[in-house]
């Protein structure tokens, strides 16, 4: 869809006033622009003189909510890493008893290996999750220091522009 007045955008953008753009806008309006009439993108960006601040405000949403997920996965992790333990001592005392049977003892030994399996699953679908969660972080920061430099970056050939 291509957006050749104000009113498309914002309507697009379910807001009555440009003052009503939240941080979680900026993006939608972000991804908008490409398909924003140029003189109305650059219109509507002249009318929002906080536009930067906007754009690192939601980078610094991103970042906090991003911190945030870490943090409560660092803590889910460890979790995770201390029960694993206490299973694999719990079979270390079990196999401390006398007179296990050969066959028992080999169940537990295959127990304790086992524990060590799951746990390096969940290392790995650990990894893989940080790995996926600092991508999405990267590309939404960098949508939005695009936008910055597109809008920029378009003033200043809106200017040069005008001068010619």
């Amino acid at each position: 869809m291509s957006y050749k007045n104000e009113d498309e955008v914002k309507k697009a953008l379910n807001i009555d006033t440009w003052r009503n753009l939240s941080k979680e806008k900026v993006f939608q309006f972000a991804a908008m622009m490409p398909d924003i009439d140029k003189d109305v993108a650059l219109k509507i960006i002249d009318q929002l003189p906080e536009f930067g601040r906007l754009i690192t405000g939601a980078i610094d949403a991103m970042e906090k909510e991003h911190e945030s997920t870490l943090a409560s996965n660092q803590q889910s992790q460890e979790s995770a890493h201390r029960a694993w333990r206490e299973i694999r001592e719990i079979y270390r005392s079990e196999l401390a008893h006398e007179g296990l049977s050969p066959e028992y003892k080999m169940f537990i030994l295959e127990k304790i290996s086992e524990t060590g399996d799951k746990e390096s699953e969940k290392d790995t679908e650990n990894k893989q999750f940080l790995a996926g969660l600092s991508n999405s972080f990267k590309v939404g920061a960098l949508a939005a220091l695009g936008t910055a430099i597109v809008v920029v970056g378009g003033r200043v050939v809106h200017q040069i522009g005008k001068k010619i």
